[in-house]
């Protein structure tokens, strides 16, 4: 599985409108109104690295109003499960 986010830059008003219409793109599992520097971030989660390829060329940077995407493919998953089990088998902090 494959997981990625795609930090998007919009339109002002097109945020909220986008934010709804990117939750509805087959490959994308979340999406958020975030501050810094981007507008939006949609994580997506497929199967392979040509699924995400097909996800943020043909069916995310498309939409109207997107004005730019700059995608992060994460290599490894922590959750604080993960972290915790670390810490409780004597990791280095």
């Amino acid at each position: 599985m494959v997981h990625a986010f795609v930090l998007i830059d919009a339109v002002p008003s097109r945020v909220a409108s986008l934010a709804a219409e990117l939750a509805d793109v087959e490959g994308v599992a979340e999406v958020y109104s975030v501050a810094g520097h981007a507008d939006l971030v949609a994580v997506v989660r497929v199967r392979h690295h040509e699924d995400l390829a097909e996800v943020v060329t043909r069916r995310i940077h498309v939409l109207e109003g997107i004005t730019d995407t700059r995608t992060l493919i994460a290599f490894q998953a922590f959750s604080r499960h993960d972290l915790e089990a670390i810490w409780d088998l004597g990791g280095a902090p």
